[in-house]
């Protein structure tokens, strides 16, 4: 049941969400925009680097399976708290890892723990975001998405000027962690809908939504939508650097456009939705995705490359929100659908970094890179199971 707050409190956790998706998105690309600087730290193969990467995408896995019955007996507010504290261990950890004490190993627990927590950040922010947006009674969660993006352009230009200034990684990596621990905490203090440990009465429901046949399709959905962004996240600067002879500093600049492009659609891709709907949207947007990939693998030059980038992340923009509000149409399920949605979409980090690293082995990363677009196109069959659930509580469009 969405809880009846006066407006003031609904726009201060309205606040409260967009700064925890902003500190998120902050966290986990920091460490995307210093993967050029792991590589070349621990002397990692391609292949290698992908078996590294693999390690927070499990991390964010094992936090998907339970973060909804989590978030239904701590509370979102609390859940999110939790999750602060770990996201900003696995950064630091994985700092150290990089640059104080060299270590795979303790690289690979650092972002581990940086996933585990990401994870379970995940899913209580969305379950916040989508009661926010039922009050609000209008269409926001890409805008609470575009908030995740928003940090981590400030994120890859940071790490940008990071890498330029030769600033120690594990100096950069400390900081960035405190900074989203303490204001993750803060934030966390306006949350007012999820914000309360549930006791009694049911579980959370997250067992039977997995027997849904739409929620399944959606999340096999978000899935592909997932390894579109997820592709270009881990691997976008290594393939520019490799591929284009990129410096490492300008690596991070291409994955900044990346995010740059992305964020300018989840700030605008509302109206859009607005005016046409999900299908046709999605539809529209995920054949910009696999168009931006093929530009940026045969454009020939930099300058056609990058632009390739640009029109990748543009097409990226809307997945994985819409397919979160598609997730918590019904609010008597919201929390259960969108664990389970998440849990099937995060499969994406667990498959993505190995099967394009070990393409990369065989082909070059850039390359590797085509692997998008061939499984984007089959999923747009998947794009109807996005239609809204029609009830008198339903705002998505």
């Amino acid at each position: 049941m969405t809880v009846t707050l006066p407006r003031r409190q609904v726009r201060a956790a309205a606040a409260g969400v967009a700064v925890t998706f902003g500190l998120n998105g902050v966290a986990v690309a920091t460490w995307f925009a210093r993967v050029p600087a792991a590589r070349d730290a621990l002397g990692l193969s391609a292949g290698a680097l992908g078996l590294l990467l693999l390690s927070m995408s499990l991390g964010a896995f094992l936090a998907m399976l339970t973060a909804g019955e989590v978030t239904h007996r701590l509370g979102a507010r609390r859940t999110v708290c939790v999750s602060a504290v770990v996201v900003s261990a696995g950064l630091a950890v994985a700092g150290v890892g990089i640059g104080a004490f060299p270590s795979v190993a303790l690289t690979a627990v650092g972002i581990f723990v940086l996933g585990y927590g990401s994870g379970l950040c995940d899913v209580a922010m969305n379950v916040e975001a989508a009661e926010v947006e039922r009050a609000l009674g209008k269409t926001v969660m890409p805008r609470f998405h575009a908030m995740w993006s928003l940090g981590t352009v400030a994120a890859a230009g940071l790490a940008s000027l990071a890498a330029w200034a030769v600033l120690p990684v594990t100096l950069h990596l400390a900081t960035v962690a405190a900074v989203v621990a303490g204001g993750t905490l803060v934030a966390a203090r306006t949350y007012r809908f999820g914000g309360e440990a549930q006791h009694g009465g049911g579980g959370s429901g997250v067992m039977a939504a997995w027997r849904e046949p739409r929620t399944l399709l959606v999340g096999l959905l978000v899935l592909v939508l997932a390894f579109t962004e997820g592709t270009a996240n881990d691997w976008v600067a290594v393939a520019f650097i490799d591929g284009y002879a990129f410096e490492p500093a300008m690596g991070a600049v291409v994955f900044a456009v990346f995010v740059t492009t992305m964020t300018c659609g989840r700030i605008f891709g509302t109206i859009a939705l607005d005016r046409w709907g999900r299908v046709p949207v999605l539809v529209a947007t995920m054949l910009l995705a696999a168009t931006g990939v093929g530009l940026a693998v045969f454009g020939g030059s930099p300058v056609v490359a990058v632009a390739g980038v640009a029109v990748w992340g543009l097409g990226t923009a809307l997945g994985f929100p819409v397919g979160m509000s598609a997730a918590a149409d019904d609010p008597a399920h919201a929390a259960a659908r969108v664990s389970v949605v998440a849990v099937i979409g995060y499969t994406a980090f667990l498959a993505g970094p190995p099967l394009v690293g070990l393409l990369g082995d065989q082909v070059g990363v850039l390359r590797a890179l085509l692997v998008v677009p061939l499984l984007l196109l089959p999923a747009l069959a998947l794009v109807p199971a996005l239609r809204p659930i029609h009830s008198d509580t339903d705002t998505s469009r």
